[in-house]
């Protein structure tokens, strides 16, 4: 007799989760069987579960992740210098609480975008915030954000979340513009927010990229010396899958 008036509080009360457990305990003959604090606890367990997805596909949906990645589905059979033990003790995410960053080199093809984004994928089930951007079309949306008076709209919202993922870093030398963006960027993150870069070009040469040998100081200091690095090798993976 009461089935439906609870349902009807539990949905008003937003707890939508635990109005489905409702139905389902009270379709289910075994769940006669447990007294009134398991049933609880069941209602409870249900209404969190439902509310970490929620929070999790509103993540996912925000960080706009280049790749469908996840990384329960990472290839470590594949020769590219890629460590199980070490990626996987970085995808527990504890250096992006800590604020620190991780670098991902390696020739084209071979997974470091996948990679990236596994790894931001992972931070939105943590109930961390993620970005995702491709460096080049990032300094074309800033530059065109200069124009029109949402620079620091913009900047702001590169800032704000927990992890930042710059995708393919590299490799033509930044203009004046770019170089000054950049130092915006990481000056706005340092010690506040995590990112992640992905490059072709080997982190010694990182500095050529800059280009002024003072805004370089001043860029890397506040990423490179902070930062968990991934160096990948081999051929690209795009061409062993054609010629599969």
């Amino acid at each position: 007799m009461l089935i439906h008036p609870t349902l009807d509080l539990l949905t008003d009360l937003g707890l939508h989760g635990m109005a489905k457990g409702f139905r389902d305990m009270a379709d289910n003959p075994e769940a006669a069987a447990l007294n009134q604090a398991e049933w609880l606890a069941i209602l409870l367990e249900r209404e969190v579960t439902l509310r970490q997805q929620k929070r999790f596909e509103s993540r996912a949906k925000n960080a706009k992740l280049r790749h469908q990645a996840a990384i329960e589905d990472v290839d470590y059979r594949t020769p590219r210098g890629l460590d199980r033990t070490m990626f996987l003790a970085v995808a527990g995410c504890d250096w992006i609480r800590q604020r620190r960053h991780c670098l991902l080199t390696g020739p084209a093809g071979i997974g470091k975008s996948w990679l990236a984004c596994a790894l931001g994928q992972k931070a939105c089930r943590e109930n961390l915030s993620v970005l995702y951007q491709r460096v080049p079309r990032l300094f074309a949306a800033l530059a065109l954000a200069r124009n029109d008076g949402r620079y620091a709209k913009l900047l702001h919202q590169l800032a704000r979340v927990d992890l930042l993922i710059l995708d393919d870093w590299g490799p033509e030398p930044l203009t004046p513009e770019q170089q000054r963006d950049l130092l915006e960027i990481f000056e706005d993150r340092y010690d506040a927010g995590s990112v992640i870069i992905t490059s072709q070009v080997p982190i010694e040469r990182w500095y050529e990229i800059v280009g002024n040998p003072t805004l370089a100081d001043a860029i890397l200091d506040r990423i490179v010396h902070n930062a968990h690095r991934i160096e990948l090798k081999g051929e690209s993976m795009r061409k062993k899958r054609v010629t599969a």
